[in-house]
């Protein structure tokens, strides 16, 4: 941890700088951790690296190392300054300030591609906590050309993204990322590999962008819309979740719509599959 700790006290003396709270910044310290998001994002020269939050660009250093481009997201004005002091005179460098929920995506790596340079694009970031699943959201439901995306989020978020759908840490979110992509668990980060130390356990984990669709619902958007209506009221069985967002007409229509595709009357929404929410899309 040596190398990064005094690089990181460094770096936040030298420009005045104190981790900023609101924009949910903690800086990774840990050799181990920064080794690890590195290697299992299995970086080649020929890929596109896009970081979203690269902060003080403790990960940025490695990525640059192994990818033929990186594309670094900062929100704060601060941070962009110690990454161009840093890293201007990388050629494989760029640097956007801006909240990356407004930034075109798919037209950055449409542009990139067409340089004829890049052949896979890759996310790698240490997101900040509190807007993590509306960047994971958005990296998955735009659909844009990519191969992965390995993140570092909050223990419990992490658990729920990667569940598979009907395990015990199912969300509506559990069915988004397994539609588009297949997860696995990287690992367990304590708080104290980071400055200030977060209250909470970190998880790094890998998205793997699916080539091939799991299931072909008729309608995407409103198998979806039935899946975040069935999780509005956790406690409550299927029918009633889906009767009480108006998704059913009435308990008897949803009875009948259950008893048709063989589904036990009494589920409740996190004990179905993918496949039985798609059939029930279908059918409506």
């Amino acid at each position: 941890m040596g190398n990064i700790l005094e690089e990181t006290k460094f770096i936040m003396k030298k420009h005045n700088i104190k981790a900023n709270k609101s924009l949910g910044q903690n800086f990774l310290i840990s050799e181990e951790v920064v080794n690890e998001i590195v290697s299992c994002s299995q970086i080649k020269k020929d890929d596109l690296v896009i970081e979203i939050g690269p902060g003080l660009g403790t990960l940025t250093k490695f990525l640059l190392e192994q990818a033929g481009k990186v594309i670094c997201i900062e929100l704060d004005k601060k941070m962009i300054n110690i990454l161009e002091d840093r890293f201007s005179l990388y050629d494989n460098f760029e640097l956007i300030n801006n909240d990356v929920l407004k930034v075109d995506l798919k037209e950055l790596i449409k542009n990139e591609k067409e340089k004829g340079k890049i052949k896979n694009v890759k996310i790698v970031a240490n997101l900040p906590y509190y807007i993590t699943t509306p960047i994971i959201m958005k990296l998955l439901e735009e659909e844009l050309e990519l191969e992965s995306i390995t993140v570092m989020i909050q223990k419990e978020v992490a658990d729920r993204l990667i569940a598979i759908p009907g395990e015990k840490n199912t969300g509506a979110i559990t069915y988004s990322v397994y539609y588009y992509a297949t997860s696995e668990a990287i690992l367990e980060v304590p708080n104290s590999s980071f400055i200030p130390e977060p209250e909470v356990t970190s998880k790094v984990i890998k998205l793997n962008i699916r080539k091939e669709k799991t299931v072909d619902p008729q309608d995407k958007e409103k198998m979806f819309k039935i899946i975040k209506s069935a999780f509005t009221q956790k406690r409550k069985t299927l029918i009633n979740s889906l009767s009480n967002t108006k998704i059913f007409d009435n308990k008897q229509q949803g009875e009948e719509i259950l008893k048709t595709l063989n589904i036990n009357q009494n589920v409740r929404p996190e004990e179905l599959t993918l496949e039985e929410f798609a059939k029930i899309s279908n059918k409506l």
